[in-house]
C-alpha cells in the first residue's frame, strides 16, 4: 500500500499557532482519481497569513479544521491521475489537497497553470498575493505616473509585489519593513526606489522625507499600528487601500477602530480590498505580469522550507513575521 505524509492539527488551538500546534502523520494515499477529483503529486505548498484566523474559526465564516482533518492551503501539483476530461497526466494544477505530499483535489477548484513561468510562482507573483497587489494597485487604488506610493510589511509577498508593480507603473515606492534585513530587501531585491525600517527611531520623518512630504497612495498590510502614523502623511485626496490586518488577527478583544474625522480632512478614499473578488480575473492577472516576469520587471523572493515536515516551523515563522519573502514549502 502506498503511504504518504500529511501535517494535520494536533489539538484545537485558540492561541496564535506553534509548530507545536501540529503534528505529521503517515496515512495511505490514494492511488486512483473519483469522477470530478484530480489524484496529484504536490510540489510546493503556499502558507499564508489568513490561515492562522482560519484555524481559529475567525476568517469570514469559513470552516474551521479539526484535529486529523486535513488543512487549508493552496498548493502547486502535477497530475498523476485525472477524473476530469479537462485534465490529464502530467498537468500542473494549483488547488487545495491538504498539506500533504499526495492528495486529491476538485477539480473543479483547480486551476491549470503554466510551469515555464516557475512552478512554485504560481503560489506568489502570479498566485493570490500576486493577484491582490494587482488588485489593489491597479483596480482599486489605479496608482499610475506620478504617483507616490507606501506599503508595509513589504518584505512580504503582496507587499513586495504591489511595490514592484507601482514602480512599473510609475510610480515612486517606498517600503515599510520591519529590520535591516528586510530594507535591504525590499530595495536590493524587490528594486523599490527606498524603505524604512518601523522598528527604528524617527521612522516616520525618514518615510517623510523619503516621500516627499507623503504619500499619495498608501497600501495596508498590518493595521493601525502603521495607519495612523502614516495615514498623518498621507497627501490631499490620497487613496489608502485596506488589504491586510496583520497586528489585528490573532487579538481578542473588538476590533480595530479609526476615526472618521481624519478621512474628512485629508479628503481620503479608503478602500477596502477582498481578494475573493478578483478571482474571476486571475487569468487577466497572469497575462498582465507574464512579460514583467520574463523581463524581470517582477520578482520573488522565496522562504523556503524543504520538506513537508518543515511545514509546522515555516509556518510559525510566518505568525511571528519572521520569514522573509513568500512563505513555502517544497514538498515535491
Amino acid at each position: 500500500m502506498s503511504k504518504t505524509l500529511e501535517v494535520v492539527l494536533k489539538r484545537t488551538i485558540e492561541e496564535i499557532p506553534t509548530a507545536a500546534d501540529f503534528e505529521v502523520v503517515e496515512r495511505a494515499a490514494p492511488t486512483s482519481a473519483p469522477a470530478g477529483q484530480l489524484l496529484v503529486r504536490v510540489l510546493y505548498l503556499s502558507l499564508d497569513p489568513y490561515i492562522g484566523s482560519r484555524l481559529r474559526g475567525r476568517h469570514m465564516g469559513e470552516p474551521r479544521p479539526g484535529p486529523g482533518e486535513s488543512l487549508p492551503g493552496a498548493a502547486v501539483a502535477e497530475v498523476i491521475a485525472s477524473g476530469h476530461p479537462d485534465f490529464v497526466v502530467g498537468d500542473h494544477v494549483v488547488g487545495e489537497a491538504g498539506w500533504t505530499q499526495v492528495g486529491l483535489m476538485n477539480a473543479a477548484e483547480v486551476r491549470k497553470v503554466d510551469p515555464s513561468l516557475g512552478v512554485s510562482n504560481h503560489l506568489g507573483v502570479l498566485g493570490m498575493p500576486g493577484l491582490t497587489a494587482w488588485a489593489g494597485v491597479t483596480q482599486l487604488a489605479k496608482v499610475g505616473e506620478g504617483d507616490v506610493f507606501t506599503v508595509d510589511a513589504a518584505a512580504g509577498s503582496v507587499g513586495g509585489t504591489a511595490g514592484q508593480i507601482a514602480k512599473i507603473l510609475g510610480a515612486k515606492a517606498v517600503g515599510i519593513a520591519g529590520g535591516a534585513d528586510k530594507v535591504a530587501q525590499v530595495v536590493q531585491q524587490y528594486g523599490f526606489d527606498a524603505a524604512v525600517d518601523y522598528r527604528s527611531e524617527g521612522w516616520v520623518d525618514q518615510l517623510k522625507a523619503l516621500t516627499d512630504g507623503g504619500p499619495t497612495v498608501h497600501f495596508e498590510n498590518v493595521g493601525l499600528p502603521i495607519l495612523q502614523p502614516v495615514f498623518g502623511l498621507l497627501k490631499l485626496y490620497g487613496r489608502v487601500v485596506l488589504c491586510g490586518l496583520s497586528a489585528h488577527y490573532q487579538v481578542d478583544g473588538p476590533p480595530p477602530q479609526f476615526g472618521l474625522g481624519p478621512i474628512v480632512g485629508k479628503r481620503a478614499q479608503m478602500l477596502g480590498l477582498i481578494v475573493y473578488d478578483f478571482y474571476p480575473r486571475w487569468a487577466e492577472w497572469v497575462k498582465t505580469a507574464e512579460p514583467w516576469i520574463k523581463d524581470g520587471r517582477l520578482v520573488q523572493v522565496e522562504d523556503l522550507g524543504d520538506g513537508i515536515e518543515t511545514a509546522p516551523a515555516q509556518f510559525e515563522r510566518l505568525m511571528k513575521g519572521a520569514n522573509s519573502g513568500k512563505t513555502l514549502v517544497k514538498v515535491g
